[in-house]
């Protein structure tokens, strides 16, 4: 009994060992995980692709969480393609490829719908497929659908910026939407577009505290111009380090969405190397 007692002590300790040292590995490789950030990237990275090819590009990306485009084909044998209109078997089939690649289907977008039953179908979509954020830009007059919707499913909706002269470009408008409405309605900021149409990163992230739950983020090679195209993080003009200190501060918890639009047919070492240095600086 006594030897028994000895081994199970000892298998204990290996046991309790073996999991701290795979949690300490894990979280050196992945250091966004300590401050709630899922690190991940946005499909449209890959839209030449097939949805089931993104994912392979994205694991090879040392990425786990994937934000859908409404639109992109899925592959693995189906031409469906990726939104509401998903068979029960395309969705199955979705469902089967995002876990043989250990990817987290965490947001959908960016996305709208032409009217109140549309929208219903969006949000339904979301919330059998798992998804967390849609990122959209809805109408203003959609504004209390999404609302309403939000808080039936329990799944938030982050309103998106394209550049100027796009609805919410600027977060006054974005803020001005959100007054009164769910608490599950937020932003999904967008560096690069910011950056795209002059507006400092930094400023408009502070004039989103609390608000920000979602974020496209990339680096430009230039400030201020709508034709600026993306470059490997912290090599471009986007003040990164203020942006990564500015989300801390706020206490950010959501996904981190890479959306590299350059070099589309060969930019998986662009993410690669865009990921590394991100996390890089975060260590």
């Amino acid at each position: 009994m006594k030897l028994k007692s000895i081994a199970s002590t000892l298998l204990w300790a290996f046991c309790l060992f073996f999991t701290f040292t795979v949690t300490a590995q894990r979280s050196a490789k992945h250091p966004e995980e300590k401050l709630g950030w899922k690190l991940g990237a946005q499909a449209y990275t890959f839209r030449l692709f097939t949805f089931a090819e993104a994912l392979e590009k994205i694991k090879s990306c040392d990425l786990r969480f994937v934000e859908a485009f409404p639109g992109q084909t899925i592959g693995a044998g189906s031409t469906e393609k990726f939104g509401y209109t998903l068979s029960a078997e395309g969705r199955q089939l979705v469902k089967k490829l995002l876990k043989d690649n250990g990817i987290t289907l965490h947001a959908f977008g960016v996305v709208g719908g032409k009217d109140a039953e549309e929208w219903e179908k969006i949000f339904a979509f979301a919330k059998e497929m798992g998804i967390q954020v849609i990122t959209c830009e809805p109408q203003e007059s959609h504004l209390d659908i999404v609302s309403a919707l939000c808080d039936k499913y329990n799944v938030k909706a982050a309103l998106h910026n394209h550049p100027d002269p796009s609805h919410y470009w600027k977060p006054e408008v974005v803020l001005n939407a959100l007054k009164g409405r769910s608490k599950n309605m937020g932003a999904a900021a967008d560096v690069g577009h910011w950056m795209r149409s002059g507006l400092d990163p930094v400023t408009c992230l502070k004039q989103l505290e609390g608000r920000v739950i979602h974020s496209h983020f990339k680096d430009l090679n230039e400030f201020g111009d709508k034709k600026a195209h993306d470059v490997h993080w912290g090599t471009g003009k986007l003040p990164i380090k203020e942006v990564i200190a500015e989300l801390k501060r706020q206490k950010f918890k959501g996904m981190l969405s890479a959306e590299y639009e350059y070099n589309w047919e060969n930019s998986v070492t662009d993410v690669k190397q865009s990921a590394a240095n991100f996390r890089a600086l975060l260590k």
